[in-house]
């Protein structure tokens, strides 16, 4: 009996190990493939426990979550035929784990060189159509979603989807710099002096037009108060033409007295005149006789 178990003991340790070597796990974040001598066998393992053949099978897994590519900065020409140093990185996943396997072997360096040559190209491309000043300020957003789209069509061939490529950073060397900050000045300059030809324009048309406005505002109101003088002098005549013709000997005695005191108003005032002047006639008697 004690034999038979210590016979048992071995064949049971034999079969835990070959159990042991058969079964495999796939986590959640996993994707894997099953190899039976080098080829492809299975690939679509959902998260769980699985088996294969020991020694003739063999499985491969890789990481399916979202990876990022960082890419070193690159130079690209524009359509100007000038350099500029980009710096982008890419967010990518196994789409297709058979496909990847058999595009890069499973290895991470040399998916990210892969990927990152393909990037390179459509970069290379998109720059190529547009100046700098599009490419640094104008249609950014518009690069990238461009972009996005050609490398996820280019990802596939390698077993990936392309989620997502931004660009870090665009410097322009320093042979570059100058002169597209002196091209950048001068353009600003030119729309400052437009600004300004367009401002002067408008304050002389405003000036002129305040000076018309002035011109025909005084001409009205001397024309106003001409006509108002006039009805006023007009009014005046006719009160003292209703006043004279009231009493005619009372005005002419109050029009002497007026010239009178108008004329010896002061002591050294001296007047030579005829002793019958008529000027004198109020002195000589009260009806001026």
């Amino acid at each position: 009996m004690m034999k038979s178990i210590k016979l048992l003991i071995p064949a049971f340790a034999v079969v835990a190990v070959v159990i042991y070597a058969a079964a495999f796990t796939v986590n959640q974040w996993e994707v894997a493939l099953k190899l039976r001598l080098g080829e492809i066998v299975r690939s679509d393992y959902e998260p769980g426990l699985h088996w294969m053949v020991p020694v003739i099978n063999n499985v491969k897994k890789f990481d399916a979550r979202i990876q990022t590519l960082d890419a070193r900065p690159e130079r690209f020409l524009t359509i100007e035929k000038k350099d500029v140093i980009v710096d982008s990185f890419a967010k990518w996943r196994i789409s297709n784990v058979a496909q990847f396997f058999r595009s890069t072997g499973g290895s991470e360096a040399k998916t990210a060189r892969l990927l990152a040559e393909r990037i390179n190209t459509s970069l290379r491309d998109e720059f190529g159509k547009r100046t700098i000043i599009e490419v640094v300020s104008g249609e950014r957003a518009e690069i990238m979603a461009l972009l996005t789209k050609d490398i996820d069509a280019k990802g596939a061939e390698l077993g990936v989807e392309i989620l997502d490529i931004r660009v870090k950073q665009i410097d322009l060397p320093p042979e570059v710099s100058e002169s597209v900050y002196d091209r950048m000045r001068a353009e600003r300059e030119r729309v400052a002096r437009d600004l300004r030809a367009q401002g002067g324009e408008a304050a002389e048309r405003i000036r002129a037009e305040a000076d018309r406005e002035r011109v025909v505002i005084v001409s009205d109101a001397y024309k106003q108060a001409e006509q108002l003088r006039g009805e006023g002098d007009a009014k005046s005549a006719e009160i003292y033409a209703n006043a004279y013709s009231q009493d005619a000997e009372f005005y002419a005695f109050y029009r002497s007295l007026n010239a009178y005191k108008a004329s010896f108003k002061d002591r050294a005032d001296v007047m030579v005149l005829q002793p019958d002047s008529d000027f004198f006639r109020y002195l000589k008697n009260q009806r001026g006789e």
